[in-house]
């Protein structure tokens, strides 16, 4: 069966656009539109006319960069596309994986699509071709300061366009010439202009932040899903939780993290109230908390994608008004900060659901529960330590996740001969932004675990009533039940522990849709 294609080039792409190709639910195709296609047959024309009337265009007849003053001899103007996909080869760290790889194709595609980068129809076909047959660039994840835009892992897409460099290809990393031929694809030769208008643009960055986005937008839900079974494990008040209460402090995405929480307690069918007043601030604070990154999730949707539906090459050609205009679109500033954002809100998730697992492993605060929650009795009580460690490992993965915290924009280095004299580090903020989500996503499943078996051990002490539960509390509850079974003597729980993590970064459970 066909995947349904999302077209290119016709209306803006969201975030999700970019999920959907990089988790391979949809194929890609450019518009047929006539004005589309004006669009770029115009800015091709332009080009080539005024490489006949030798215009002086930057990075097309000059060098890159501060050697923008080196004019380039009309017999090596082809030439020069090539030695800027290799001098950028350069790139270090670990590869970003299949799935990122094809968001940032999908990205670099967005941002020529609109008509502004001077590319023609093979290098745009060639592009689409990649994605579909999920011929994807291997790509360093380190060498980026975010301007000119994300220069060295992008000529590794422009690398493998011309059938140089390596790429992921049915489960294996194989040269891009091999894998090109036995798909009966012809490497492009890049046109003056087609290696900058690949790789000098945000779309590692963006691609990352679109990633980033959908995982932290699961997270607020997932966060408020486990605050709500810490509450009934803790024997907490829902009334912490009461629309009244929020309506007195307005701001919409708190207000909606009060209102699934007081959904999944069931507080207007079944309030339940403990003997205290209050609860601690990582329960009864929790909405406020969440509430942060929910509310700032819109502020966040409104960079990423206006940065994805933008041409951010540099220079732009405006092929029908015939103007080549020189600027800085290549810096991801909003991207940067976006990411920078966004990976303390998720920390802070993070900080509220160790907080949550410490209160319920502790026979001080946990009201009643065994220690460490351990479903052991009598004397094999005293040699069983429940989620002991996994507490330990929660704060672990915390602490790393704030460290990461430190906005990676304010840290702006003086590049390439001081041309680049101020940077974003956008990049560097996008993939500080996906370790913080890894690291959170395992503290959640920690917590998650945890909270229940404190809901279990309720059950099965006759404190809870299994059928008080709300309907999407119990089918979560019911279905962690059938892969995590009772606690009752140590065992290794990391196996289950990563079940729980690839859960969560798969979307496991549908939460309140």
């Amino acid at each position: 069966m066909n995947k349904q294609a999302i077209t290119f080039g016709a209306t803006r792409l969201t975030i999700e656009d970019i999920v959907a190709i990089a988790k391979q639910e949809n194929s890609v195709e450019i518009t047929n539109d006539e004005l589309f296609k004006e669009k770029i047959d115009s800015a091709v024309r332009f080009l080539d006319k005024l490489l006949e009337e030798e215009g002086v265009i930057y990075g097309v007849t000059t060098g890159y960069g501060d050697s923008v003053t080196v004019n380039i001899p009309l017999d090596l103007v082809k030439e020069l596309p090539l030695h800027l996909t290799r001098f950028h080869g350069c790139g270090l760290g670990d590869s970003f994986s299949p799935e990122q790889g094809r968001a940032i194709l999908a990205t670099r595609l967005a941002s020529l699509s609109q008509g502004y980068s001077g590319v023609s129809w093979p290098l745009l076909n060639l592009l689409v071709s990649f994605i579909n047959k999920n011929i994807v660039p291997v790509i360093p994840q380190e060498g980026s300061v975010g301007a000119s835009g994300d220069l060295t892992p992008l000529s590794y897409v422009a690398g493998a366009l011309i059938g140089e460099r390596e790429v992921y290809y049915n489960d294996e990393i194989r040269p891009s010439s091999e894998v090109l031929n036995e798909v009966n694809l012809q490497p492009i030769t890049l046109r003056p202009k087609e290696g900058l208008a690949i790789m000098n643009g945000t779309a590692v960055m963006t691609a990352l932040s679109c990633l980033a986005f959908n995982r932290s937008e699961y997270l607020a839900k997932l966060a408020s899903r486990i605050t709500a079974l810490s509450s009934l494990a803790l024997q907490g008040n829902s009334h912490h939780f009461d629309e009244i209460l929020f309506s007195v402090k307005p701001h919409p995405g708190q207000q909606q993290i009060a209102t699934w929480i007081r959904q999944d307690l069931n507080h207007y069918e079944h309030p339940r109230n403990s003997d205290r007043l209050q609860d601690r601030y990582s329960i009864r604070c929790a909405p406020h908390v969440i509430g942060v990154l929910q509310d700032s999730l819109g502020f966040f949707r409104s960079l990423i994608e206006n940065e994805l539906n933008s041409a951010n090459d540099n220079p732009i050609i405006d092929g029908q008004g015939e103007h080549v205009l020189h600027g800085g679109h290549f810096y991801g500033g909003h991207i940067a900060m976006a990411m920078d954002s966004l990976k303390t809100a998720v920390a802070n998730l993070a900080d509220l659901a160790d907080r949550q697992i410490a209160s319920l492993v502790d026979t001080r605060y946990n009201n009643g529960l065994p220690s460490n929650l351990s479903a052991s009795c009598d004397q094999r009580r005293f040699i069983n330590h429940g989620f002991k460690a996994v507490q330990i490992g929660a704060s672990a993965y915390t602490a790393e996740a704030l460290k990461h915290t430190m906005p990676a924009s304010v840290f702006s280095r003086s590049t390439e001969c001081h041309n680049q004299d101020k940077v974003s580090m956008g990049t560097i903020a996008a993939r500080d932004a996906l370790r913080v989500l890894q690291l959170t996503e395992q503290v959640l499943a920690s917590t998650l675990l945890a909270a229940v078996q404190g809901v279990r051990l309720r059950i099965i002490n006759n404190e809870l009533d299994h059928d008080s539960l709300s309907p999407c509390i119990k089918a979560m509850y019911d279905d962690i039940d059938s892969f995590f079974e009772t606690l009752s003597e140590d065992r290794p729980l990391e196996p289950v522990l990563r079940f729980t993590v690839d859960a969560i970064q798969n979307q496991r459970w549908s939460l309140y849709e």
